[in-house]
C-alpha cells in the first residue's frame, strides 16, 4: 500500500481464490483499499502497477547473493513487472509495450466472461493465469478495450450513455427497493433514480452488489450531491461495464 499512497499509480485488485461459484473478483483502484474490497469472504490482493523508492531503503532488491543493485537508480519509479515476464513480452510481440498497455491487456481478460467460465475451477483454488494471444494486433485490441473499463472503473472517464435522474424528495435513504418494469432503484417510500436497467442493478463484484452495496452503506443519511452524482456514474460505468465485456468475448476467443 505504501506504494499507493501519495503517489501516481494503479493497484489491480483480486484474490487467490473465489468460493461463490463464479469469478467476478477483480477490479482496479488508484489509492489504498480496504482488506475486503474484492471480496466479501477473503482477502483481497492488489497488484501496484509501478513500484517507488519510499521502501527501498528498508530492503533493496537483491541482484545475486552478494551484492546489491539500486533498481531505483535515477527514476522515480520502476514498473512492478518481474524481469522475466517482461522479457517474455517483449519477445512475443517484438514490442515494448507501456506497464499501463499490459495492465489494460490483463484487465481485459480477466473482464472476459468466456475466461471466466471456461477457467472457473482453476479460479477456485488459486490466483488467475493469464492467457496471451499469439498476434500483437489481437493483443493491442484487448489492451485498449482493458484500458477503457480501467479508466471507467477509476471514474476517470464516465462514459454518458445514460440520463439518470432522481425523483423529488429529502434524498434520505431508507428503504431500498427495485423495480424491474419501471428500471426504478427506490431509496425511500416516494424517491427513486431512473433508469437503472435491472442487468446494472444486478451486478456484482466480489459478492458484492455494487448499487446495492453503496447505497446500504448509506441508510439512514441523507445524500450529498456528490453521492447522488455517484450513483448516475455508477450506472453508466457498469452499463458500459457489461457491455465491453462482451466486446472482449467477441476481440477474443479462449
Amino acid at each position: 500500500m505504501h506504494h499507493m499512497i501519495g503517489n501516481q499509480n494503479i493497484g489491480l485488485v483480486t484474490v487467490r481464490q473465489v468460493t461463490a461459484g463464479q469469478f467476478n473478483h477483480v477490479t482496479c483502484s488508484s489509492v489504498p483499499i480496504e482488506m475486503k474490497t474484492c471480496s466479501h469472504d477473503r482477502g483481497t490482493n492488489l497488484f501496484p502497477l509501478y513500484l517507488y523508492p519510499s521502501l527501498a531503503n528498508e530492503k533493496k532488491p537483491k541482484s545475486n547473493l552478494f551484492e546489491e543493485e539500486d533498481l531505483f537508480k535515477d527514476k522515480e519509479r520502476i514498473e512492478n513487472f518481474n524481469s522475466d515476464f517482461r522479457t517474455f513480452i517483449d519477445k512475443k510481440y517484438k514490442t515494448n509495450y507501456s506497464p499501463e498497455e499490459i495492465l489494460g491487456y490483463l484487465y481485459a481478460i480477466l473482464h472476459s466472461p468466456a475466461y471466466r467460465k471456461k477457467y472457473l475451477e482453476f479460479l477456485n483454488i488459486d490466483f488467475p493465469c493469464i492467457p496471451f494471444v499469439d498476434n500483437s494486433k489481437t493483443f493491442e485490441a484487448l489492451s485498449t478495450l482493458g484500458q477503457e473499463l480501467v479508466q471507467s472503473h477509476l471514474l476517470k472517464s464516465v462514459p454518458q450513455k445514460l440520463r439518470v435522474d432522481i425523483s423529488p424528495g429529502n434524498f434520505k435513504v431508507e428503504k431500498l427497493t427495485y423495480s424491474a418494469q419501471s428500471q426504478r432503484l427506490n431509496i425511500n417510500k416516494t424517491q427513486y433514480f431512473t433508469p437503472v436497467p435491472q442487468d446494472v442493478w444486478d451486478f456484482h463484484i466480489g459478492g458484492y452488489q455494487v448499487l446495492n452495496q453503496y447505497l446500504k452503506a448509506r441508510k439512514g443519511r441523507i445524500l450529498s450531491l456528490d453521492e447522488i452524482e455517484n450513483v448516475g456514474n455508477m450506472v453508466n460505468v457498469l452499463r458500459f461495464t457489461i457491455d465491453q465485456m462482451q466486446r472482449i468475448d467477441k476481440c477474443w476467443k479462449p
